[in-house]
């Protein structure tokens, strides 16, 4: 059994949940149950990021503690995660002890090795970022950029990590390893960003303008710039089983590739002499018609309303179904209900309960053997085995709207298959030779539904236990097995109904005012 660790970013406590955090906390999990499916021993961390200055900042405005703010949000991330069947098999904090504990190890190390030094610094910083600038950050017209916010002119005397000495190390490992970022043109980009020379990396803030954060063990007078702290998450939660860190693959937004992700951490981490991660993997960002959603422009969406209002599996449904990953992609409430209504309640939730419904009616609740096989049976089997072939190899490269537009496109040739064997006809037929059809085509409508819910249960697990349930099976241990078509549901005793996916009710409409 091969080791494969997966983790989310770890999201940052200044605000609430939103969209892009449940999508990657839904990416992340898919990628989990599809690796467990493949018979991997999977470990699955996300967590919170909760030191900084915007977090100091947004307690003192409430007049708490920083902890106690700290506290209140990353519940809020822990209690999103149940809501969105997400399977995480740990959830770090930043503020714990364990991962505190390895920053101030990995730190000492570093200085100890001449890693780290102090030096006066004068120059431009942002608090919304909370990281330094330099001149080639600004605009042409020479104003910042609006992502920094409010920038001012500081100094100050720091630590400072040797990250520039660094770089041609960093160039050289990523020629070698083309793999390393997913998308690849997101790899090109850091190559590009690393054509411009680096600078050292400031990674303290005294105590007079910063408290909040994790203190530097050689000077106690200083805390850790919250990227040294929060980037070795990933390390502290596992520095106990190294077999599973030499296995790490990141699911990360393109906001925090470069430089964090893709040159700060893994430049940490050689200088520490640890293993680099597997695999960065990054995907976009939600729009909306076209612009970034955001709460400042009042476009942003709270991705607990949908799921209370459809369910977890139709909102995990459309953001794996809707973006391909590492690209922008549009969500909309328009969007999600074309979805919702053609494919899942349309075309899956149609499937299933024509199934259940004519196997109580023409063989009482009890799937039937095939029998016979002829054209429209042969065409249906032949396009899944050309459907399985692709699922695995579309999954393994994250292609996983992909995958599920396939196994969509399967699931309407059964239901068009239905409307040409017309089982209900044949029902009323006493003809030996129909009623062996009957028998073949509930036999096969039950076949096409279990398979189709195989190779979509990592995306809609929910809905997929209750499908099975329904249907009286009880799927195999290896999923492979599960994607052959054969006769697993001879003589399965099913339910005679399940409503899966069901329409959404219309608003209801204002009275029309009384005429006077």
């Amino acid at each position: 059994m091969e080791s494969f660790y997966i983790t989310t970013a770890i999201d940052y406590v200044n605000g609430s949940p939103h969209l892009g955090h449940a999508y990657e906390k839904v990416l992340t999990d898919v990628i989990a149950r599809f690796r467990r499916q493949m018979g991997d021993k999977v470990h699955f961390l996300t967590g919170t990021d909760e030191h900084g200055q915007k977090v100091q900042a947004s307690a003192k405005k409430r007049g708490i503690p920083p902890q106690q703010f700290a506290d209140e949000v990353s519940a809020e991330f822990q209690a999103l995660l149940p809501k969105l069947t997400i399977s995480n098999d740990d959830f770090i904090r930043t503020t714990q002890e364990r991962h505190k504990k390895v920053v101030r190890q990995i730190l000492q190390q570093l200085f100890d090795k001449g890693e780290i030094y102090k030096a006066e610094y004068k120059g431009f910083y942002s608090t919304r970022q909370e990281q330094f600038l330099q001149e080639k950050d600004r605009n042409p017209d020479g104003t910042w950029p609006e992502i920094f916010g409010e920038v001012t002119e500081i100094v100050e005397a720091n630590y400072f990590f040797k990250l520039k000495q660094y770089q041609d190390w960093l160039v050289e490992f990523l020629t070698k390893n083309e793999n390393f970022i997913f998308p690849a043109y997101r790899q090109k980009q850091v190559v590009e960003f690393l054509k411009e020379p680096l600078n050292d990396l400031c990674i303290s803030r005294p105590k007079e303008r910063l408290e909040w954060g994790i203190s530097l063990p050689f000077d106690e007078d200083y805390v850790t710039y919250v990227w040294f702290d929060a980037l070795l998450n990933y390390y502290a939660a596992v520095i106990d089983q190294p077999d599973i860190w030499r296995e790490a693959h990141h699911v990360i937004g393109k906001d925090i590739l470069v430089p964090p992700h893709a040159v700060y951490w893994p430049i940490m981490l050689h200088a520490a002499g640890l293993p680099i991660p597997k695999q960065l993997i990054v995907h976009g960002w939600w729009m909306q018609r076209g612009a970034k959603m955001s709460k400042s422009t009042g476009n942003a969406l709270n991705p607990l309303d949908l799921v209370a209002e459809f369910g977890a599996d139709a909102f995990r449904y459309f953001l794996i179904r809707e973006m391909n990953v590492g690209q922008d992609s549009d969500f909309t409430r328009e969007q999600f209900l074309v979805r919702y209504n053609s494919e899942l309640a349309n075309n899956l939730g149609n499937l299933v309960n024509r199934t259940l419904n004519m196997t109580t009616r023409f063989a009482g609740g009890v799937l039937p053997a095939a029998e016979v096989e002829e054209d429209l049976e042969k065409n249906l089997r032949a396009l899944w085995e050309k459907t399985s072939a692709e699922l695995i190899p579309l999954s393994e490269g994250f292609q996983f709207h992909t995958a599920l537009e396939r196994a969509m496109v399967f699931l309407t040739e059964t239901n068009a298959y239905i409307e040409k064997r017309a089982p209900w006809k044949l029902g009323k037929s006493t003809e030996e030779k129909d009623q062996a059809l009957l028998r073949t085509s509930l036999a096969t409508m039950a076949e096409a539904l279990r398979l189709a819910v195989a190779a979509m249960q990592h995306v809609i697990p929910t809905s997929a236990a209750k499908i099975n349930a329904v249907l009286g099976y009880t799927p195999g241990a290896v999923w492979r097995d599960e994607l052959v078509w054969g006769r697993k549901l001879n003589g399965a005793k099913g339910e005679s109904t399940l409503v899966l996916f069901p329409r959404p009710q219309p608003p209801e409409k204002a009275p029309a005012p009384a005429k006077s």
